[in-house]
């Protein structure tokens, strides 16, 4: 399989995908409704991406598989798998906030082999490939090279179950707050990972995440000189990424286990 040519058409599908969001964005043709609960939505504008990206998928590689948020798993099984989320960040887009993208990621075998992530309001538009390094519209980047937590600043997310579920990572916020410079919630998986990747964020987790939210994402991490862990094995994905001495450093400090 030619790799410049899925690369290209991750990069253009994703922007296509964007233009989608952005004819919806502020709108007021949402059409909103709850998936798991009221804090797992789905948009009008999720619906449109995905028909657009599973569409060019299936025209232009009818063989590949397809692993997509809405839709989930497609029949067909191969090499190839493309991981999309169509609009990572609903509940952002839904309020009329700017923290939302598009996330396109193919494995080969299982292994990530392109990421894509495309936030069509800031036109930020992050790439990489296996062994090709990591880049922002085009220019490389890396993650910073902050090793103190005093002088980091670090993202993290809640799980959506977090009404019902005691085990919601509050116990994880009241011991990395008070040690970091600052700590944000973008609501973006998708865009924490890649602002990692190019030293906006010095280190990230969360919990209870999806192979769509992260595919692209960590390898741009990767390709951009940082670490990442799977931190817990009992709630889906749950993770940290981060510089290579802030990730050893939150590591340390988020729990392994279920506390109910």
């Amino acid at each position: 399989m030619d790799c410049p040519e899925l690369l290209l058409n991750a990069m253009s599908w994703a922007r296509e995908a964007g233009a989608v969001h952005m004819s919806y964005f502020r709108g007021k043709e949402l059409g909103v409704e709850s998936k798991f609960n009221d804090s797992d939505i789905v948009t009008a504008a999720d619906k449109a991406a995905e028909r657009l990206l599973i569409g060019h998928i299936r025209d232009e590689y009818p063989d590949h598989s397809i692993l997509s948020e809405e839709s989930g798993a497609s029949d067909h099984t191969g090499d190839y798998r493309w991981v999309i989320d169509p609009l990572d960040g609903t509940t952002n887009f839904s309020q009329g906030l700017p923290q939302f993208s598009v996330s396109v990621g193919v494995e080969y075998k299982g292994e990530p082999l392109i990421g894509v992530v495309f936030a069509p309001y800031l036109n930020e538009l992050f790439h990489a490939v296996r062994g090709e390094g990591a880049y922002l519209n085009g220019t490389p980047i890396s993650v910073s090279c902050k090793s103190e937590l005093g002088h980091s600043v670090v993202a993290t997310g809640f799980p959506v179950d977090k009404d019902s579920n005691p085990d919601n990572n509050l116990d994880n916020v009241a011991a990395v707050m008070p040690r970091v410079r600052g700590l944000r919630r973008l609501g973006s998986a998708a865009m924490d990972l890649c602002y990692v990747g190019a030293g906006f964020l010095d280190g990230y987790w969360e919990m209870n995440l999806h192979a769509w939210d992260v595919c692209a994402g960590l390898l741009v991490v990767e390709e951009a000189g940082g670490r990442y862990t799977h931190f817990r094995h009992d709630r889906n994905i749950s993770l940290v990424a981060g510089t290579p001495d802030i990730h050893d450093r939150l590591l340390a400090l988020l729990s392994s286990g279920a506390k109910l």
